[in-house]
């Protein structure tokens, strides 16, 4: 049996400190920050780096939350509890509480960080799934300078990023528009497991009429997934249960799960469905309750 070669750590001490490594390393090198996608993935040897760069003293510099006036600005080091436990985040976007309720458990939820979770791009993620939903951009620094892509640039493939040799995401930026709420729901086999599938939606009303609406799920196929149909099919309508069903029908009908130990494809469709009429509900019943 091959023996893997030791690996050779390093602490890093600012964000520019890790793209340099990064940079002198290149593909042999991974990013350390909670540990909970990283550390599993090297397990199922998913991921072999021979360098592990550790971020946790960046947190100062990256663990934030900045609300302003068209955007709420995320850094990358923010840690699953501070996404919890932040009421600003909350009213402004509350899908994120209800995701971070349902991800995990206390342990992970300490350690574990909003990059990391996006970095893992595992098709069943939570936080894929909401940024997704929120129409989020990623910000991607190397020692060139700063590129900004969307959610749907940023994940590739299962396992895979935009994010090249020499780069790390730095930070999430969530535009802010009036009178909108969001709303996630999660199916699992028990307590803070992965999803077998999730849905998160959010909503603008402009005079009662949908201005704007956006679908986002997880585990229903091989990338974290938006639905552009559902956001056609909703702009201009006034909300209703029919318009949810049909919601419902485009979400099922643009998925493309796999039958496995989960569940079958056809019970990943009929959640796909149901978890999209719920939180469009909910989203709408949230706008309403500020009224």
């Amino acid at each position: 049996m091959q023996v893997p070669a030791p690996l050779e750590y390093e602490r890093a001490t600012s964000v520019d400190h890790a793209i340099g490594l990064l940079d002198r390393l290149g593909s042999s090198a991974r990013l350390l920050a909670g540990g909970h996608s990283l550390l599993p993935m090297m397990k199922l040897r998913l991921a072999s780096p021979e360098y592990l760069i550790d971020l946790n003293d960046l947190h100062d510099e990256l663990g934030y939350i900045r609300v302003e006036p068209t955007q709420i600005r995320i850094g990358a080091m923010t840690r699953h509890r501070e996404l919890l436990e932040s009421d600003a985040l909350t009213d402004a976007f509350p899908i994120f509480r209800d995701a971070e309720r349902v991800i995990a458990d206390p342990v992970v939820r300490n350690r574990g960080t909003l990059g990391g979770s996006l970095c893992q791009a595992d098709p069943s993620e939570d936080l894929s799934a909401v940024c997704t939903t929120l129409g989020a951009s990623c910000v991607i620094r190397s020692q060139v300078g700063e590129r900004v892509i969307t959610m749907e640039e940023f994940h590739r493939g299962p396992y895979e990023t935009a994010v090249e040799d020499g780069e790390m995401l730095i930070e999430i930026r969530i535009p802010v528009r009036s009178n909108g709420s969001s709303a996630y729901e999660k199916v699992e086999r028990r307590a803070g497991d992965w999803a077998v599938v999730s849905a998160g939606a959010a909503v603008w009303l402009d005079g009662g009429v949908i201005a704007e609406a956006r679908v986002g799920l997880a585990a229903a196929g091989p990338n974290t997934a938006g639905i552009p149909a559902i956001t056609e099919a909703l702009r201009g309508q006034r909300p209703s249960e029919e318009l949810y069903d049909h919601a419902g029908d485009l979400a099922a009908q643009n998925c493309d799960p796999a039958t496995d130990t989960r569940g079958s494809a056809e019970y990943k469709r009929h959640l796909a469905k149901e978890l999209t009429k719920r939180t469009l509900r909910r989203s709408v019943a949230r706008i309403n309750e500020r009224v």
